[in-house]
């Protein structure tokens, strides 16, 4: 894996959202099974929030599998509406995946987020538990590095299995890579298009209208 060089700049700390916040919904507030979950996992239980009147929970990434077989059986948690990721770029615990999760039969929304180092960023599969998180959990792994372990087919979904870098990543420059994923040329009789953003650095490829004429068009 190669590096990258990345220059961050701090920003300020979030701040808390007013009482009256007008995004506020109560199907996100759900007291009764951050209780339930305190009650069932303890100390998995790493840390609860609750902004906008939306609760959300942070597990221990080896207990996600446990915990969202919790919500699915026991709390009505049925739909696993999203799988995502995160870069943090922080020290410790660089990388955050959110778990979205809907109870129909309550009418309840609930987020839960687990988090893992750079070196060692493996997250139990929720896959076997639900069909959705398949590809969820490949697009974070394409897109970030995340590995997810027990899942039946995790390769990558949009760049090539053997693409050195992860799109979503911090480092990951907005112009992309020059020479690191070719392109088909702009003309047929052109050569590969190694820069993605070429005029962006000054170049002037060759636009894909401005085909060379073929002594097909001349006759």
């Amino acid at each position: 894996m190669s590096s990258l060089p990345f220059d961050f700049t701090p920003v300020d700390a979030p701040r808390p959202g007013a009482a009256d916040n007008p995004h506020a919904q109560n199907t996100t507030y759900c007291p009764e099974t951050i209780a339930a979950l305190r009650e069932k996992f303890g100390d998995a239980i790493l840390d609860t929030g609750l902004y906008a009147n939306e609760h959300s929970v942070h597990v221990a990434a080896g207990r996600i599998s446990d915990v969202a077989r919790y919500l699915r059986d026991e709390l009505t948690f049925t739909y696993l509406v999203d799988v995502w990721g995160a870069d943090r770029f922080t020290e410790d615990d660089r990388f955050e995946v959110f778990y979205n999760f809907v109870s129909i039969d309550r009418g309840k929304r609930l987020r839960v987020r687990v988090r893992v180092d750079e070196e060692s960023a493996v997250v139990p599969s929720v896959a076997p538990l639900f069909r959705s998180a398949n590809w969820y959990e490949r697009e974070a792994y394409d897109m970030f590095g995340i590995r997810f372990e027990g899942h039946e087919d995790l390769r990558r979904m949009y760049m090539p299995e053997d693409f050195e870098y992860y799109p979503l990543r911090k480092e990951f420059p907005l112009l992309g890579i020059p020479g690191s994923l070719p392109l088909p040329p702009q003309v047929p009789s052109g050569e590969l298009t190694m820069d993605p953003f070429a005029a962006a650095r000054g170049s002037k490829p060759v636009k894909s209208y401005e085909e060379t004429s073929t002594s097909d068009d001349e006759s």
